[in-house]
């Protein structure tokens, strides 16, 4: 596979030492690698990285902002807890905007993009059968949404629906244990992916509102 499958601490060439620090921290964040309520501290980070504290803590700015990060005067920062009362909330978000960057997609994206996507869905098609753990899943979970919103071509679409995914997400892993199986919400991206490269707008935003709608109900099942 290309750029969508790949693992998400692989940051894109050129980026600041600040914009790599984000990028790590927020996946692992995202995936629980770092548990809610864990410290997060900025010196230990730094030292891992290779690099200076002040990126990282540019970089711990922007996490307080996505809410995957708290700081506290005196006591330091922390990872937020995982809130499933949000689940409503995020889920409402997400079925407006979902269908909307998947109907763009299917508008706007390139040849190459095109070809992209139906890359992945033919490896998402592959997965079947396959010992992959739930965690991996997760994993191509991330990367599938996220090439959607770039081909959406609207960055600011792009970044509030990685915003609002990767909070989606986060309830998601939380919940991953009392899952019997994450493998069919992942497989649903194979026809969302290849309808959005034959420019089936209609279709695209429609099997879009369901994987967000099968989400919600999946998550609730489960409480």
């Amino acid at each position: 596979m290309s750029t969508a499958l790949e693992a998400l601490e692989s940051a894109p060439q050129g980026t600041s030492l600040a914009e790599n620090a984000y990028l790590l921290l927020r996946d692992r964040l995202i995936m629980l690698d770092i548990k809610p309520g864990d410290p997060i501290n900025d010196g230990q980070i730094a030292a891992e990285l290779g690099i200076g504290r002040t990126p990282v803590r540019e970089a711990i700015k922007r996490l307080e902002s996505d809410h995957l990060v708290v700081s506290y005067p005196r006591r330091g920062t922390f990872a937020t807890g995982v809130d499933i009362t949000q689940l409503a909330e995020v889920s409402e978000i997400r079925e407006l905007l979902e269908p909307l960057a998947s109907r763009k997609a299917a508008r706007m994206a390139s040849t190459a993009m095109r070809s992209e996507l139906r890359a992945v869905a033919a490896a998402i098609r592959d997965l079947e059968g396959q010992d992959a753990s739930s965690a991996e899943l997760m994993r191509y979970d991330i990367q599938v949404h996220r090439l959607i919103y770039k081909a959406s071509a609207n960055a600011h679409l792009e970044d509030v629906l990685i915003r609002y995914d990767n909070l989606a997400t986060r309830i998601w892993c939380h919940m991953l244990e009392k899952m019997p199986s994450v493998s069919g919400h992942i497989s649903e991206h194979a026809d969302l992916l290849t309808a959005i490269a034959d420019g089936d707008e209609g279709l695209a935003a429609e099997l879009a509102l369901n994987h967000v709608v099968s989400f919600e109900e999946t998550i609730r099942k489960v409480l």
